[in-house]
């Protein structure tokens, strides 16, 4: 079972987005038994998927010990799809008594997961380094790390790294790759920003990328995915190749050890301002 913890440094970097569109390929057209996990409070994975929040509970009581991972577990449209939603209960599930007396309540959600029968599991997590990307990530068996082509998304690139190998170091994952989003192949900065990508995670620059593209939007509105409702735009087109490309690195980096996910960078800041 591959569990693929997807994270930023920075909102609006189509995180949640891209994390809906994989789990959604994989299970429509690669024919995968997925689960997504919305662990961001702001729950968009869970709106962009037709669910109501609020009328649905999250992983907060499972964590607290009160339900079961079995009561939480939506079926979304899409055959093979799960999905267990997000509440405001979230942003402070670390700070209620059950967790808040366990000195590795942090490890908790990879106990939750193992439990389970999936072949990927998607964890999508609040654009900070909080409890609930920790949680994320020492869950996971694989990282999946969004940006884009802009100064402050880049900016937080090396906070990130040195976050992720922290937890590494006692908790590993392999780090499928750093996806970049909002592309335009165009773009006059675009070098720049990838020797910053290339210096803080080196050789892990997807070659899949994804481009700007209103159809991811209007998609959300709907509560589907892009495949449902605008199956030949770039964006599925991108978003399937983003699938294939996943599939062939997990299979790959399932026979490697596990190694350090980059050497760290003390004056990235100022390499990027002196570039850009």
């Amino acid at each position: 079972m591959h569990i693929i913890t997807v994270c930023s440094f920075k909102g609006g970097v189509a995180k949640t987005s891209s994390t809906l569109n994989l789990g959604a390929a994989l299970a429509k057209v690669h024919k995968k038994k997925v689960l997504l996990v919305d662990f961001d409070a702001q729950a968009n994975l869970s709106t962009g998927l037709g669910f109501d929040p609020d009328a649905q509970d999250s992983l907060a009581p499972v964590l607290q010990g009160i339900k079961s991972i079995d009561e939480v577990i939506c079926d979304t449209h899409i055959p093979g799809l799960s999905l267990i939603p997000a509440d405001s209960w979230l942003e402070r599930v670390e700070t209620t008594d059950r967790l808040a007396q366990d000195r590795y309540s942090h490890e908790r959600l990879k106990e939750i997961l193992e439990q389970l029968n999936y072949d990927f599991i998607l964890i999508d997590t609040p654009p900070s380094l909080s409890w609930l990307t920790e949680s994320a990530l020492i869950a996971a068996t694989h990282a999946l790390v969004c940006t884009a082509p802009e100064f402050y998304s880049i900016k937080g690139l090396q906070r990130l790294s040195l976050f992720m190998n922290q937890i590494a170091q006692r908790h590993p994952f392999e780090l499928i790759g750093v996806l970049l989003s909002f592309w335009n192949h165009r773009g006059k900065t675009n070098l720049a920003f990838q020797d910053v990508i290339d210096q803080t995670f080196p050789g892990k620059e997807l070659p899949a990328k994804i481009r700007r593209d209103i159809a991811v939007s209007e998609a959300s509105i709907h509560g589907k995915a892009v495949f449902e409702t605008r199956p030949q735009s770039r964006a599925a087109d991108d978003y399937l190749h983003l699938t294939k490309v996943v599939l062939k690195r997990c299979k790959a980096l399932a026979a490697q050890e596990p190694a350090p996910l980059a050497p760290q960078h003390e004056d990235l800041h100022d390499e990027v301002g002196c570039q850009i």
